[in-house]
């Protein structure tokens, strides 16, 4: 999550270093629905010790800030919801320093399972325009989320969610629409253990409506 954390600090900063190169343009401020999935069990990631799926929904509020003729960024806040199914493929992941009571946990964490995780992700985007209507972006966002179950790699409860995102949008007139590939990791930040957390790729498509 640290890693995730520098990124974004280093994107904000670089932005708010250069913002009095952009052009000052009435602020845009957007509003949409975006859906997804996502899955750990597709490259890079592949951990043979796990499955963890999910299939999403975002609501979108995207408020530029400002732009040049090509360049532009916006503030970027995603409350989601995540239905996910988990699997613990590998039994011997949870070994007997766990606890006394690590053959339970075996037992429960094999088993299929279905659990809801809820995030609020705040972030930045930076948006390039290929063409007049066609634009691409790079998106870092983190925020807080509570999980309704745990796993053998993650607490329940309170923890973070963290996105990388890279996308492409098309606008007419006053709708946007949107496709996205996404990396997600969730983790704890060492508040709770376990903590070694839940990476996943993820592709989702949206629209929004430009209301300001």
């Amino acid at each position: 999550m640290n890693i995730y954390l520098l990124i974004l600090f280093n994107i904000i900063v670089i932005f708010e270093t250069h913002a009095q190169t952009f052009e000052k343009r009435s602020h845009l401020l957007y509003l949409g629905l975006n859906y997804g999935l996502s899955s750990q069990n597709k490259f890079p990631f592949n951990n043979s010790n796990y499955l963890y799926n999910n299939r999403y929904f975002k609501i979108q509020i995207n408020y530029r800030l400002s732009n040049k003729r090509r360049f532009g960024y916006e503030i970027n806040i995603e409350p989601s919801v995540y239905f996910s199914r988990h699997q613990l493929l590998n039994k011997y992941y949870i070994q007997p320093n766990t606890g006394s009571n690590y053959l339970e946990l075996r037992e429960q964490f094999t088993q299929k399972r279905s659990f809801e995780e809820y995030a609020i992700n705040f972030g930045i985007i930076l948006r390039y325009k290929l063409l007049t209507h066609f634009s691409t972006y790079l998106l870092g966002s983190v925020g807080p989320m509570i999980a309704t179950q745990g796993t053998e790699r993650l607490k329940k409860g309170f923890a973070f969610s963290d996105i990388l995102g890279y996308g492409f949008s098309y606008q007419q007139k006053r709708l946007l629409f949107d496709l996205r590939l996404t990396i997600r990791h969730n983790s704890n930040f060492e508040l709770a253990s376990p903590n070694e957390g839940h990476n996943s790729i993820g592709i989702e498509s949206g629209i929004s409506f430009q209301i300001k």
